[in-house]
């Protein structure tokens, strides 16, 4: 029997106070996407100091990623049950712990321990916090602004996390890497405490225990198959046992998920083009992203004896051209809807990519920096088009689930980008490094295709030709019961627009 929570509905909030949650939240993701690719350009220094090879080092950035993608869904359940300011208060305290477990790590066991659970508290933070300003921001071009700043964010601290990793372990060392964490984490708890209001949802949802243990089973075993393919062979026993128990994993999932009358995740919703799209979309943005960060790191480092500072300036303008567009974006976004902003991010993604196909060693500076900021700027018009997109897809008593999908999908395509990138490279000299990239940029390229296809698919469908109508009346009709069982249609808020 499901049990029934009195909600707690936040306040309507004065401009001013909309925003300084804008501003708290944000700074929360902040630490979650600099996490997720500050420790990027440490790479060497780590593996140096903890002597340990290429492969290793993959699990001290994916064994974040795998975890946070793994739990957010249920982390954006929670939240809509317990409410979201103590959950993302909760998600705030283990991840300042576990940062200073990573600063303290003796050995690289314990560092990829920690950045375990530290990606546990992160997956209390992306999509708890998304769930707060949606309920924030109930005017929906307004909402659309603020994904916007969200967007630019969450853009700007995934692509200064190797600048600002490269100044940390040049001045530091790479302990400083997670020492920094420290205040940021005590700063936002005491500004939440201060500002942001509570809100849940109007029912509590039943936990899916199963759900989760089998999506995690499937993120993790995927992702472990393709970090460690190189090293035990993608044809032998083991590779092979780790394909079926994969598979098995995907299937039983599905199969669950669709018997249970409260899924984790309802497969339902991905009848939805907005939902599917903003899906595919986010995975293949987040996989361009990170596979160009870490070969970026490990070409520039090893390849060309860069300093991690050196190797970190370089992807400035990818830092640049993510910070600038995005907001632009969620403006486009709230004028003209997501298409034409997804069309310019597939398409400089795919320039970007493609602009170093032939990379070898003596490739100039100038093409390089070129085909960061193509990057850059790719990235910074996806992230807003694809968040409101699926969080416009579901009614705000679901924002938690919504915020968690894209973010499990981003968090899937950065632990993706990460293993096939370094699967691409592993065992490769600094003077093979660079041909045995190529087909990563292939794969950056191929990505920036696929926003182009989700661009298409995300054509006017209506008979007015206005494309915002449409999308969240069709995520929601997939919702089917399902929704009404947790008060999102009858008794939740309603969403203007």
């Amino acid at each position: 029997m499901t049990a029934t929570i009195t909600p707690a509905q936040p306040p309507v909030l004065s401009r001013r106070r909309r925003w300084t949650v804008l501003a708290v939240c944000c700074l929360s993701m902040f630490l979650v996407g600099l996490d997720t690719t500050i420790v990027n350009v440490g790479l060497p220094a780590i593996g140096h100091g903890l002597d340990v090879g290429t492969r290793s080092l993959e699990w001290t950035v994916d064994a974040y990623t795998v975890v946070l993608a793994g739990l957010l869904i249920s982390s954006g359940a929670l939240a809509d049950r317990f409410g979201r300011r103590r959950v993302f208060q909760w998600g705030l305290t283990v991840f300042g712990v576990a940062s200073l477990a990573c600063a303290l790590a003796p050995s690289v066991g314990a560092l990829v321990a920690a950045r375990a659970v530290q990606g546990i508290g992160a997956s209390m933070l992306s999509p708890v916090a998304l769930a707060i300003v949606v309920n924030a921001m109930p005017d929906p071009k307004e909402r659309a602004q603020a994904i916007g700043i969200w967007a630019s964010v969450f853009g700007l601290s995934m692509a200064a996390g190797p600048v600002t990793g490269g100044a940390l372990v040049a001045g530091l060392g790479w302990r400083s890497l997670f020492w920094i964490n420290a205040p940021v984490v005590v700063a936002a708890l005491l500004l939440s405490t201060v500002f942001v209001p509570e809100s849940r949802a109007p029912k509590a949802r039943r936990p899916d225990v199963p759900g989760q243990i089998l999506l995690s089973l499937t993120i993790g075993v995927w992702v472990a198959v393709l970090i460690e393919g190189p090293r035990i062979g993608w044809t032998s026993p083991a590779a092979l046992a780790g394909y079926g128990v994969a598979a098995a994993a995907t299937a039983g999932f599905v199969r669950v998920e669709f018997r249970r009358e409260e899924p984790l995740m309802d497969p339902r919703l991905f009848r939805s083009p907005a939902v599917s799209g903003a899906v595919l979309g986010a995975v293949a943005v987040f996989v361009a992203l990170n596979a160009t960060l870490l070969l970026n790191t490990l070409y520039l480092q090893h390849t060309r004896g860069f300093t991690a500072l050196a190797a970190g300036t370089a992807t400035l303008p990818m830092a640049l051209g993510a910070t600038v567009c995005a907001p632009w974006s969620g403006r486009l976004v709230g004028r003209v809807g997501p298409r034409l902003p997804l069309y310019v991010a597939g398409a400089f993604l795919t320039a970007g990519g493609l602009c170093l196909v032939g990379l070898d060693r003596h490739t100039g500076i100038h093409l390089l920096l070129t085909a960061y900021l193509l990057i850059g700027i790719g990235f910074g018009f996806a992230n807003a088009p694809i968040t409101n997109t699926a969080v416009s897809g579901l009614p705000p008593a679901r924002a938690g689930v919504a915020g968690a999908i894209t973010s499990t999908a981003r968090q899937v395509g950065s632990a993706l980008g990460i293993a096939v990138a370094g699967g691409l490279v592993a065992g490769s000299g600094p003077a093979a490094l660079a041909r045995a990239s190529r087909p990563g940029w292939f794969l950056v390229a191929a990505c920036g295709l696929v926003v182009l296809l989700v661009a298409h698919a995300s054509r006017p469908k209506s008979s007015s030709g206005r494309r915002t109508s449409g999308a969240p009346t069709t995520a929601r009709a997939a919702l089917g019961t399902s929704a009404g069982s947790d008060g999102a249609t009858a008794g939740g808020p309603h969403r203007p627009g």
